[in-house]
């Protein structure tokens, strides 16, 4: 099981950035052609993404919104291209048939962003769109400008869409959705504080824009070691006795639920484990 907690962004028309982020620590990067490239770079930017993936780098894209030429032309350029990325993320995400033609195209994992009110009412549609689709998140900038609220941090006016995209990845049987970006990057007590509520409301692991958030949300990520220990002692008095449900030597009832977590968290611990070992854990 891979479970990626960290995911660094890196513009795309800066090659000198992008050899040092898949150097790092980041568990996944992605170049981006998007918002952090300037329109007179988009072709350049495309250029030096086909490039490293041919000298064999793996990392992820995010295109330009599919509809609009930069995005048919990274779609394009991705598709025709010998060498394929891990996957790409789709900004701007709303269409369903959109999405499977990009999926189709590329034949990579596809990660739809949410980023409009239409985006979050087809959460679900979009997260079942094709089998390629492989996550769902939010763009939570462009997502509180188009419903014209307060946006940043931890604003409580997307309380309801960061439920819904849980609850859309969930039922979709994909991952739990990666939380957006924390744009004050000299913030790293807001970013723990930022992060922390996002994995209690049901996200795991966050996009990243600089280096030094990478280590605050990898240990947010970590399997509490008590937790991990309860792990272990649940699947160990399971694969032991064989029972379907029972009640804990702390007085709590388990079940099927109740498995399904500690299998989680275990799934969880030996990838951190594995993060150690590659040298990428920070």
């Amino acid at each position: 099981m891979t479970v990626i907690r960290s995911w660094l962004y890196v513009p795309g028309d800066r090659p000198d950035r992008i050899a040092k982020a898949l150097a790092g620590p980041a568990d996944a990067v992605v170049v981006d052609l998007e918002d952090a490239v300037a329109v007179a770079a988009k072709e350049d930017a495309r250029r030096t993404v086909l490039t490293t993936l041919a000298e064999g780098a793996e990392f992820f894209v995010r295109v330009n919104a599919p509809a609009t030429p930069a995005g048919e032309a990274d779609v394009s350029a991705l598709a025709t291209a010998e060498a394929k990325p891990a996957g790409v993320r789709v900004p701007k995400a709303e269409d369903p048939a959109e999405l499977r033609r990009v999926a189709d195209a590329l034949g990579v994992p596809v990660y739809p962003i949410l980023e409009s009110a239409l985006g979050v009412e087809n959460a679900l549609a979009l997260a079942t769109a094709h089998p390629l689709v492989a996550g769902i998140s939010l763009g939570e900038a462009d997502l509180a400008a188009d419903l014209r609220v307060a946006g940043g941090g931890d604003s409580t006016a997307l309380t309801w869409p960061r439920s819904r995209v849980v609850v859309a990845a969930r039922a979709a049987g994909l991952p739990s959705p990666v939380q957006s970006v924390w744009t004050a990057v000299r913030d790293l007590d807001g970013l723990r504080t930022s992060t922390e509520a996002g994995r209690r409301a049901g996200f795991f692991g966050r996009s990243v824009i600089h280096p030094s958030q990478i280590p605050v949300v990898h240990e947010v990520c970590a399997p509490d070691p008590a937790e991990t220990a309860w792990a272990s002692e649940l699947l160990g008095r399971l694969a032991s006795s064989g029972d379907a449900a029972w009640i804990d030597d702390h007085g709590q009832f388990v079940d099927a639920a109740v498995v399904a977590r500690a299998q989680w968290v275990l799934a969880l611990a030996g990838s951190k484990e594995k993060h150690v070992e590659k040298g990428t854990h920070s």
